[in-house]
């Protein structure tokens, strides 16, 4: 286990100091001052500790989230996905090696991660928007879906655009949620 947190605090560092093509399995073991072949014992490619690394940050996220909806005293859609937001937006500023690897699309194991972490996100989401009387109970669980979707492509440009994130695109995306949302409200 020690070895394996190892590996992983390696590959983090790389990915925030140096990018994903810098963290390459070799580098990886130099750094947690492993052999490149021992490292195979631990993880049997670079894919696995791509996943194993973005499943820590996806707990480490979700808690995040939780603690911000569950102790939000938001009581409108914009208060809440202002809160939404500035945690997602504040995990991914302080773990750029999070940035590196959720955005990218580098592989199928880390896409349909983020896309189960949305999925799981999204339904909190609908059923606090529900239960706050916010969207229409009858409201489809797919409709936070698609904003999480939506959000994240957002997300990807705006860290795209600047290392900590472009505050003009995460502006736009809290206006889009907002105004997505809203489009639920009970009659």
């Amino acid at each position: 286990m020690e070895r394996r947190r190892a590996i992983l605090d390696a590959a983090e560092a790389l990915l925030t100091e140096k990018g994903y093509e810098a963290a390459t399995l070799k580098a990886i073991g130099e750094r947690a001052g492993i052999p490149t072949a021992s490292m195979y014992h631990y993880f049997p490619d670079r894919y696995q500790v791509d996943a194993e690394l973005l499943r820590r940050h996806i707990r480490g996220l979700d808690a995040a989230v939780d603690v911000t909806l569950r102790n939000s005293g938001a009581g409108t859609v914009r208060e809440i996905a202002d809160a939404l937001i500035d945690a997602v937006l504040d995990y991914f500023r302080r773990h750029r090696s999070c940035t590196e690897l959720w955005f990218a699309g580098r592989s199928k194991a880390l896409e349909a991660l983020v896309r189960a972490s949305d999925e799981a996100q999204a339904e909190r989401l609908w059923l606090l928007l529900v239960e706050r009387k916010l969207i229409a109970a009858d409201t489809s669980r797919f409709v936070p879906q698609v904003a999480f979707e939506a959000a994240n492509r957002l997300f990807d440009v705006a860290f795209q655009r600047a290392p900590d994130g472009d505050d003009a695109t995460i502006d736009e995306a809290r206006r889009m949620l907002t105004a997505y949302f809203l489009a639920y409200a009970p009659a």
